[in-house]
């Protein structure tokens, strides 16, 4: 009999990778027959509360308040399957799930997916060390990440991010146009604003150029104002989108561009990749290993807006090029589907994994 699964993550009432992905694993691990449930680390409030999510402090005490007593929900499990990002993060959820998984006599999956990592697991190290040791399998989606934890004295797997290809209709751009298109929430460590600064010195060469702005943030007004700063037209602010309108914007848009400068293995840029999408990015990460310049994408340095406006003026230059990179790209975005990275889990549960 399969074994219950109690993925420990967060809802998409959080829009972000770890959210997606706890979905996408949930999806896959039902079809092939397992039991699971979601503990969310991000309980809804209730309705007289919801007033409380504007104010930091409180909606971090409420929040622990209503996630503490769902970890019970673990009883009912077999393996506790914990998804984790860094810092506070860490010790709010993760730590929780650990030590009440531990107490109820069950496996625990620690799911770790911060690109944080190697200031977390240096400056962080009696807060961190301790509980990572609690778990019997530390998971980790890139060599990257598994690399750091090595460094830092812990054993880690590695199973890929999962980017379900189908829903992304494969287009290849033989004509290249100034469509640019960002995914990256709002937030500080994904620099939207060299993106900004780099569409602006783009617009001047190519007047009839757009730039695309999926994503929500604490950034969002700022990034707002540098826009207007900026004077540039043709950029548009969609907010927040659903996992299910992605494929939509990909299909719209004919380059994609991130400035990230702390990632990890972003499916933003896997679902750029399935749909076709030429790729510019910084090689934050693990990124470097899957957008390679010059080969399934181009690289540019961290805060240089002007090499990315000129990375995106090389492939409006050069579609052909561009066209080679993003079908090597869409080649190679196979290895993330469930079909081949859902075959990692049972192993991993049952405690083989080598």
């Amino acid at each position: 009999m399969r074994p219950k699964i109690a993925l420990v993550a967060a809802s998409l009432e959080i829009l972000g990778g770890q959210g997606v992905q706890a979905r996408a694993l949930a999806t896959g691990l039902m079809k092939e027959g397992y039991r699971v449930a979601l503990v969310p680390i991000n309980p809804p409030f209730p309705p007289g509360a919801r007033w409380l999510r504007r104010w930091p402090y409180a909606r971090t005490l409420l929040n622990q308040v209503l996630f503490l007593p769902g970890l019970l929900r673990l009883r009912r499990a077999d393996v506790v399957h914990v998804f984790s990002a860094a810092y506070w993060s860490f010790l709010l959820a993760p730590v929780p799930a650990i030590l009440a998984a531990r107490a109820l006599g069950k496996r625990v999956v620690l799911h770790y997916h911060s690109g944080e990592a190697e200031d977390h697991l240096g400056r962080w190290g009696p807060l961190v060390h301790p509980w990572l040791r609690l778990a019997d399998e530390i998971v980790v989606p890139s060599e990257y990440l598994r690399a750091i934890f090595a460094r830092h004295g812990h054993r880690a797997l590695v199973v890929p991010n999962v980017v379900d290809t189908s829903s992304f209709r494969y287009r290849e751009r033989r004509l290249l146009e100034p469509r640019l298109l960002s995914t990256r929430n709002l937030e500080p460590y994904y620099r939207v604003d060299c993106t900004l600064r780099a569409f602006a010195l783009l617009q001047a060469r190519y007047p009839e150029a757009t730039l695309m702005i999926a994503g929500s943030g604490s950034e969002e007004a700022s990034l707002r104002r540098l826009a207007r700063s900026l004077g540039a037209g043709g950029i548009r602010f969609v907010g927040r989108v659903e996992p299910e309108a992605m494929p939509g914007l990909c299909d719209d848009a004919d380059i994609f561009v991130n400035s990230s400068i702390v990632d990890n293995q972003p499916v933003s840029i896997l679902e750029a990749f399935a749909a076709g999408l030429p790729v510019v990015s910084t090689g934050t990460g693990d990124i470097a290993s899957m957008v390679r310049d010059g080969e399934t994408g181009l690289i540019v340095p961290p805060r240089d807006p002007r090499a990315m406006a000129a990375a995106v003026e090389t492939l409006l230059r050069e579609p052909e090029r561009a066209a080679i990179m993003a079908r090597r790209a869409r080649d190679e975005v196979a290895g993330y589907t469930w079909s081949l990275v859902g075959r990692r889990w049972p192993e991993i549960y049952a405690g083989r994994a080598a």
